[in-house]
């Protein structure tokens, strides 16, 4: 027995060597410091939805097998070989790097196990996101699909399952730009603003086991004018008589417990409650439980903060962005989420989290995340860390011509019945994803009139499915007087070219000061930013000179500023920091202090 050991242990090292070997980054572009450090064995080992987490999961990252083929084909008999999941196989990380286009489909294949405790559950299979159509089966038998590049999509897989070894296949089309879909900064050919294409599974694949009623979604809602919460719990499989029982913990420590009948929300009073905001991002924990008499069918954990978005007039008159019902000035990043390595895919949850630490660390209070939609996990690094988002609806199909110093005239673009029916599904599903992140402030379902269409119903409809959030009809433009918000691009300088005098009228892009910095390049060549500098100090000094008029621009009427950008993205050189995330292009401490000054000139 005892000489059995040493035996063991060098067979688990050399499988593990062996799996190592058969992974590697592939492609010559650079990469971040974190691509070294991956495991293909234990890739985002992260729970993956920390806003509703339960106690048994599996997460089924790693390597999967993988074959690209004509899109009329079958089921492939024979792979191409290994990719490393959750990274798009135009990715370096995923070990691949190969693009697939509109004419292909993309096919996965792995094996696993339930493990033997899991008997007599149900079993759910999750996708975080892949991008664009999803086909999946299990054990040959196809048991749905799901158009979505951005948002998570679920399956009961239970009454498909085997006694032991299981097989899942998903096949993956995505046209890319040749296609109607929200597709971001993607492109068949890319390069200035426009970026490689991102096909197939690009966030974690993971199972769970639940019984036969389960609590499949929370949505809250805080009224801080009220001290109240709102808790509504979505239930599978409920039945008269199934309760839900909401705990609410402070420091750890439960100090309200409330119930209500499924499928009634769950309305908690709480006294002298902490307010959330970037300068305390205070999250109360809560567990959600679901009961049926004194029997617990389900529980898991989750959290919520008590804040408020508005507006409201200053003393001079001008409509303010307020939180917590005082005026707020909102200072961000422009973030695209792009990693030179992982693409769309943070190389590890590590990495997710820099940028944003590295965003509240230079001053500013909000991000703009820019046409893309991230794993449930930033949007919880976003509210643990206090920082607030204004999150764009990903663009797609294509628009009417942009008319951005004035309010729009002529016709706007009508787009076909599917390429609306696309949109409207997707924006509605990306809010219902995002509803209970506090962190999230602002709505924003156009960008530049890219694939604009219907732009008032489209903003009223946001505004109606959401109240408790603001709505940015069309940052940048073209510009309607709906919503909440009037929002101007000026490159490079700040500049104030329009007013409403009505809604909070902003800055949403600006700036885009370039620093190439060799060996840190994604192309050598052909790089390039609004305008461009050769030193951090110049960099610094001209960040600076926009800051000393944007600071007199927020007294004549903005109300909020997006810087661009955070980091360098492909051929972009206009990041504070560069792609690979290794050199930080400004000196930081005046860039902390003159975005404090400019955050401050907005009062009562």
């Amino acid at each position: 027995m005892y000489k059995k050991v040493p035996l063991l242990i060098a067979l688990v090292w050399a499988f593990g060597t062996l799996v190592q070997a058969q992974w590697k980054s592939v492609g010559d572009n650079i990469k971040t410091s974190w691509a070294t450090e991956i495991d293909p064995e234990n890739v985002w080992p992260e729970y993956p939805r920390p806003i509703m987490e339960r106690s048994q999961w599996k997460n089924l990252n790693g390597l999967w097998e993988y074959a690209i083929t004509p899109k009329e084909s079958h089921q492939p008999q024979n792979f191409e070989g290994q990719i490393l999941v959750p990274f798009a196989v135009e990715s370096s990380l995923s070990g691949v790097q190969k693009r697939v286009g509109e004419d292909n489909v993309l096919w996965y294949k792995r094996t696993f196990k339930i493990p033997r405790d899991w008997k007599r559950k149900r079993i759910l299979l999750h996708f975080g996101a892949v991008d664009w159509s999803a086909e999946v089966w299990i054990n040959d038998v196809k048991i749905g699909m799901h158009e979505g590049g951005y948002t998570p999509f679920t399956f009961e897989i239970t009454p498909f399952l085997k006694a032991e070894r299981q097989e899942l296949m998903v096949r993956v089309w995505d046209p890319s730009d040749k296609g109607p879909q929200p597709r971001g900064k993607q492109v068949s050919k890319p390069g200035g603003i426009w970026y490689t294409p991102v096909t197939g599974i690009w966030q974690t694949v993971w199972m769970e086991p639940v019984g036969e009623k389960y609590i499949e979604k929370i949505r809250t809602t805080s009224d801080i004018d009220n001290n109240k919460v709102k808790v509504k719990a979505l239930v599978a499989g409920s039945s008269y008589g199934d309760v839900i029982e909401v705990r609410v913990k402070e420091d750890g420590k439960v100090i309200k417990t409330v119930r209500a009948s499924v499928p009634n929300p769950v309305e908690i009073k709480l006294e002298n409650p902490k307010l959330w905001s970037p300068e305390s991002p205070f999250l109360y924990d809560m567990e959600v439980v679901l009961l049926n008499k004194a029997e617990q069918l389900d529980r898991v954990k989750s959290y919520f903060a008590m804040r408020k978005v508005s507006m409201g007039r200053d003393k001079k008159g001008i409509m303010r962005i307020q939180l917590n019902n005082k005026n707020y000035f909102h200072l961000g990043t422009l973030d695209q989420g792009w990693w030179p390595d992982g693409l769309y895919t943070a190389p590890s949850d590590e990495a997710l989290q820099y940028d944003i630490q590295k965003t509240k660390d230079l001053g500013f209070n909000m991000i703009r995340k820019h046409v893309k939609v991230e794993p449930a996990r930033w949007y919880t690094h976003c509210d643990r860390l206090g920082i607030l988002v204004w999150q764009d609806m990903p663009n797609g199909d294509a628009g009417p011509g942009w008319q951005n110093k004035t309010y729009f005239k002529g016709w706007e673009n009508q787009r076909s019945p599917h390429s609306e029916q696309i949109f409207r599904k997707e924006w509605k599903e990306i809010i219902d994803y995002l509803y209970s992140y506090p962190s999230i402030a602002v709505w924003v379902p156009f960008n530049e009139s890219w694939g604009q269409f219907k732009t008032i119903e489209i903003a009223e409809w946001t505004k109606q499915y959401d109240p408790s959030r603001l709505v940015n009809p069309a940052s940048g433009g073209n510009h309607f007087q709906t919503g909440d918000i009037l929002d101007l691009h000026n490159y490079p300088e700040p500049d104030l070219y329009l007013y409403d005098a009505q809604r909070a009228t902003v800055l949403g892009e600006y700036g885009g000061i370039g620093l190439p910095l060799k060996g840190h390049l994604w192309a050598k060549d052909r790089n390039w930013g609004y305008v461009q500098f050769k030193s951090i100090k110049e960099v610094t000094n001209e960040y600076i000179r926009y800051a000393q008029k944007l600071k007199e621009l927020v007294k004549a009427g903005f109300s909020a500023a997006v810087y661009t950008q955070i980091t360098d993205v492909e051929v972009e050189v206009n990041g504070l920091i560069t792609y690979d995330r290794k050199v930080v292009k400004i000196e930081e401490p005046r860039i902390q202090k003159i975005n404090q000054e400019v955050i401050s000139v907005v009062g009562d």
